[in-house]
């Protein structure tokens, strides 16, 4: 899969959860989840969850705590589905 490709399946699945539509339409890799993109902490497990079954992955409790901002994201995605 492209980056690009994920990228765009990862923000499908963020859009739902984040709390600032305008961060969230600027969103770049450098965003982080809860300060920039107004995501909560129990939104963010939602996320990770989501994130585990469109990828067909199991993300575990290591990675989910470094999880914070979508660069950390889409490394453990891309970790995951190589």
């Amino acid at each position: 899969m492209e980056k690009t490709e994920l990228l765009n399946k990862l923000k499908t699945i963020i859009k739902p959860y984040s709390n600032d539509e305008a961060a969230f339409n600027a969103m770049t890799e450098d965003s982080d989840f809860i300060t920039d993109l107004k995501v909560n902490s129990a939104n963010l497990v939602d996320i990770i969850l989501d994130i585990e079954e469109a990828f067909d992955i199991t993300i575990d409790n290591t990675e989910m705590e470094r999880m914070m901002d979508v660069r950390t994201a889409v490394e453990i995605i891309e970790v995951k589905i190589a």
